[in-house]
């Protein structure tokens, strides 16, 4: 049988690793200069913890566990009879405890209300690790992919908000991605809601909303519609949608929108507060009334990242949420958190070719198996140079130059070491830089000092 991956998923070499690492180090370096502590949390969460917490579409996602792996055998039997009953087109709803995580938001949320009491508030946690969603592949979407979240529980302080899309603009900016940081207040949704009498079909609404890049402003009318909008109500969302201008002109036709409503003027003061904060021109940080993020969970100030010169969906999202830990019985502890795609920024860096030259690393050196006696001498130098810090290897057999010459080109190897018999007496080596195609003697007590120069 050809060994094959599962759809969605991905294979990754030396090459692609190593450029992950640099996206990764680059977030984690930011997330530490700004006080946030890491976390990790399991692959696997009880399916009650995370089901209802992404809205119907994302429920649909979710990768549920089957239980014929649990301990237990009278549950084991259990879940093999119930099994057999699925593929009789029956449905049994003890087939599955347990689930992929879907983000790295609700795990957050589960682990500060177990743990909350044993926290500092504000807790500013980061967290680099993958999720999975049963979603259908495509470019810039897969099945399993990493995500790097920031949060901050414990405060209501738009302080935090500000800071996270700060955070946003400087690891962008470290990364050499030309972005638009994207902001609006669900706040400002829910007072949409309200003025045009829908406030029971919010989420229908959101959910219509965060399509409107996708699918045109005509299908989202026609979901509107379905979700049981009238005409008169469908009218006041699209001339919603149709705002344009400046931040500043966007604020003032708000304003004007919902003079008359409390949610509306709290999400427009949250809006002023981080564009204050920040003092950064429109073209970085724009406020976009079409910005949703279908997620239920969200209350507030919420983000979206573009890169401007790639075709590639969002590249990173989050916002504030003032009550998640209470869906797991510990309310009133708000949180606010960002997420980066490093999947999608990876596709992004490959595309705009991004990735610095000096980045990949590699073997410095290969010792070259000039024999049995040779390779055992050569074996001893090659451990006082890992010693100091100085990647290196010995060619597995003895063999002709030619192939090991071959072997250092493929693995882009920088320097060549020979020893031969007349080096093991005479206490010194060859060198040759392979780049250069130049070659010298050097005293094996001065073998060191080459390589750190």
């Amino acid at each position: 049988m050809k060994p094959t991956l599962p759809q969605g998923t991905r294979d990754f070499a030396a090459p692609t690793i190593r450029k992950r690492e640099y996206i990764l180090d680059t977030i984690k370096t930011v997330f530490e200069l700004y006080g946030f502590e890491p976390l990790e949390t399991p692959a696997i969460e009880n399916l009650e913890t995370v089901t209802g917490k992404y809205g119907d579409e994302g429920d649909k996602l979710i990768f549920k566990i089957l239980n014929n792996g649990l301990d237990n055998p009278a549950k084991h039997r259990q879940a093999k009879e119930d099994f057999e009953k699925i593929l009789q087109g029956k449905n049994v709803k003890t087939l599955t405890e347990r689930a992929l995580r879907y983000d790295l938001t609700i795990p957050f949320a589960r682990y500060v209300a177990m743990n909350y009491a044993q926290l500092t508030m504000p807790y500013k946690r980061y967290q680099m690790q993958p999720v999975w969603r049963a979603d259908r592949p495509q470019k810039g979407r897969y099945r399993e992919f990493y995500q790097c979240d920031a949060d901050v529980a414990g405060s209501y302080s738009l302080i935090n908000d500000a800071e996270l899309a700060d955070i946003y603009l400087t690891v962008f900016k470290r990364l050499g991605i030309d972005i638009e940081l994207k902001i609006n207040s669900r706040k400002i949704l829910t007072a949409l809601a309200a003025l045009c009498n829908g406030d029971n079909k919010m989420m229908s609404i959101t959910v219509a909303i965060d399509k409107l890049n996708k699918i045109g402003m005509d299908k989202v009318k026609e979901e509107l519609e379905k979700s049981g909008l009238g005409p008169r109500q469908i009218k006041i969302i699209e001339d919603y949608l149709n705002i344009r201008g400046s931040n500043e002109e966007k604020l003032g036709r708000l304003k004007t929108l919902f003079s008359n409503n409390e949610d509306g003027r709290k999400g427009i003061e949250e809006l002023e507060f981080i564009l204050n904060q920040l003092t950064i021109n429109d073209s970085l940080l724009t406020i976009d009334l079409t910005l949703a993020r279908g997620l239920n969970y969200y209350t507030g100030i919420i983000y979206e990242v573009k890169a401007k010169n790639a075709v590639m969906g969002s590249i990173g999202g989050g916002g504030r949420y003032d009550d998640l830990t209470g869906l797991f019985g510990v309310p009133n502890i708000p949180g606010v958190g960002i997420s980066f795609g490093v999947d999608r920024i990876y596709d992004v860096m490959e595309e705009l070719n991004l990735f610095p030259d000096k980045m990949q690393k590699g073997i410095t050196a290969l010792f070259f198996n000039m024999g049995k006696e040779e390779s055992k001498f050569a074996f001893q130098q090659m451990q006082q140079l890992r010693n100091n810090g100085i990647s290196c290897e010995l060619y597995h057999e003895p063999a002709k130059m030619d192939k090991q010459f071959k072997y250092a080109a493929k693995k882009n190897i920088k320097y060549a070491i020979i020893i031969g018999s007349k080096e093991m007496q005479e206490q010194n080596c060859v060198v040759k830089d392979l780049a250069k195609n130049e070659q010298q003697t050097i005293a094996l007590t001065e073998l060191q000092n080459y390589f750190t120069k």
